[in-house]
């Protein structure tokens, strides 16, 4: 027996039955065919999944659809303008070269935004630690932390 659950995402209103065991990552991805989420390790040790609720960065694969009931919900599509401007750590990473295969990048970039925004990390330090719940398996974090700092500052200029 299904819930039916109305959220917004990426700005829209949406509502769906799902059954109450759905994890919100296979939400997204399955039920809303929006596949910049990744799965990466559904044990919340990597950060692939990482979307935002209500404007706070969260793990997808470690939380039911259910609980995003009535929220607001942002995915890695979401988060450039709707004419398809690339906000401002999305450019980051591109001009930084901050990804090599890809597969960590939305998640990256979802962390890198809620901790510039809600927590004014900026510094080399600041973000290598904000990040450690993202793992990148290509990198060597370089460009990633580059990347973070000019979109940082793209964000708060």
């Amino acid at each position: 027996m299904g819930t039916t659950i109305t959220l917004t995402v990426n700005g829209k209103s949406v509502s769906r039955e799902v059954q109450p065991q759905t994890l919100l990552v296979e939400f997204i991805r399955e039920d809303l065919r929006l596949t910049g989420t990744h799965v990466g390790c559904d044990t919340t040790q990597c950060g692939a999944c990482t979307v935002h609720l209500d404007g706070r960065a969260v793990k997808s694969c470690s939380m039911l659809a259910v609980q995003a009931a009535g929220r607001e919900l942002t995915t890695i599509e979401g988060l450039a303008a709707a004419d398809g401007t690339l906000h401002p750590m999305q450019a980051a990473f591109r001009s930084c070269h901050g990804l090599q295969c890809g597969f960590c990048t939305p998640g990256m970039v979802m962390s890198a935004v809620d901790l510039v925004k809600n927590h004014g990390c900026n510094s080399e330090a600041q973000v290598r630690e904000a990040l450690e719940g993202n793992l990148c398996r290509c990198t060597g974090y370089h460009n990633i932390v580059k990347a973070v700092q000019q979109g940082a500052a793209a964000m708060k200029g």
